[in-house]
C-alpha cells in the first residue's frame, strides 16, 4: 500500500470492461445517451471511455446493459440506474476518459 495519501484509494479498482450507458444533459442544453464502456470501475466510481467530453461535477446517470428476460424470473430485468458526477475528464485519442464518483457507493 502506498504512503502517499494521493496515490490511496477508499476502494479496490478492479480492471474490467463493461458496456455502460451513460445519460446526461451536454454543453448545449441537450438530452443524451451514450453507449459507453467502463476502463476501470470500483465500489465508490469508475472511469470511462465516452465519445465526448464532459464538465467536472456533471450529474450522469449509468445503467448496466442487460439481455432479455429469461422466462424464468430467475434474472432481474434491467439493472436500476445509478447517479455519479464528474471528478476528471480528459481527451484521450478519439474518447474522452472520465473519472466518477457514484453517488451511492455500489454494495
Amino acid at each position: 500500500m502506498s504512503s502517499n495519501p494521493a496515490e490511496r484509494r477508499r476502494s479496490q479498482r478492479l480492471h474490467l470492461q463493461i458496456p455502460i450507458f451513460v445519460r446526461g444533459i451536454d454543453g448545449s442544453g441537450d438530452d443524451f445517451l451514450d453507449l459507453s464502456r467502463t476502463i476501470d470501475i470500483s465500489s465508490v466510481g469508475a472511469c470511462l471511455a465516452i465519445p465526448r467530453a464532459m464538465k467536472l461535477s456533471e450529474m450522469v446517470s449509468l445503467t448496466i446493459p442487460a439481455p432479455p428476460p429469461t422466462s424464468s424470473g430467475l434474472v432481474p430485468a434491467e439493472t436500476r440506474p445509478f447517479q455519479a458526477r464528474v471528478r476528471r475528464s480528459y481527451p484521450a485519442g478519439d474518447v474522452h476518459l472520465i473519472g466518477v464518483e457514484f453517488i451511492r457507493p455500489l454494495e
